[in-house]
């Protein structure tokens, strides 16, 4: 039985993301990403899947990452520096068919060198459609987190779109397939960036990566 996070852990999350987040940079390629800093949360997933959007929802704006219609339109690394405290990391898609095979290998070259490269890495958020459960490029994604020793995280993301029967056949199915991959963490979580449903939560995981907050006691100089 999975047990949520505290009041506590979400009130912190709540207090984290309602901090600034700036854009910092994006990379094209392995040597343009930044040097390491704060701690880092990367967001993967499917094209479309909702990357861009669920960063938004978690920071309470509307177009902090940019959100296409057009699959396949993200195609660097994006940072965001969260109050000074958290980078969070929107990773290119995977799994558009329509790419040229040039795009899709240099994004595999781009995602695979920021993967192995970056000691700040906390945990990679590996995004899932709850509509479609896991595709056969969700698969190759999950053996090359394994590969790379990176501990990722299962979204599911959209569950506004689905009814709870059927969220509740993809969570066993997705999870079912999760346990047999040795870097994958055995939580799993559900969120709609449309409604907030699992938002809350989802801060209050991510909250615990963060550099601690600064506390000045009342009179004192900094």
């Amino acid at each position: 039985m999975e047990i949520g996070p505290s009041v506590a852990d979400i009130e912190a999350g709540r207090r984290l993301f309602a901090g600034e987040c700036a854009f910092v940079t994006a990379a094209a390629d392995p040597g343009s990403l930044p040097p390491p800093s704060l701690p880092e949360i990367a967001f993967a997933g499917r094209s479309n899947v909702g990357k861009s959007s669920l960063v938004n929802a978690l920071v309470g704006r509307k177009a902090l990452a940019r959100v296409s219609r057009s699959p396949g339109r993200t195609q660097q690394v994006n940072f965001f520096n969260l109050a000074g405290r958290l980078m969070l990391v929107d990773l290119p898609g995977y799994g558009f068919a329509r790419a040229p095979l040039a795009a899709k290998e240099a994004w595999a070259r781009l995602i695979d060198g920021y993967l192995r490269g970056r000691p700040v890495l906390r945990r990679t958020l590996l995004l899932i459609d709850a509509r479609l459960g896991l595709k056969d490029s969700d698969r190759a994604a999950m053996a090359v987190l394994d590969g790379a020793a990176v501990t990722y995280q299962l979204v599911l993301t959209k569950i506004d779109k689905v009814a709870a029967p059927e969220l509740a056949a993809v969570r066993a199915a997705t999870g079912g397939e999760a346990a047999r991959h040795p870097a994958a963490h055995p939580d799993m979580m559900a969120v709609s960036a449309q409604d907030g449903a699992g938002v809350p939560e989802l801060r209050a995981v991510l909250a615990a990566f963060a550099v601690p907050a600064i506390s000045v006691s009342p009179g004192s100089k900094r």
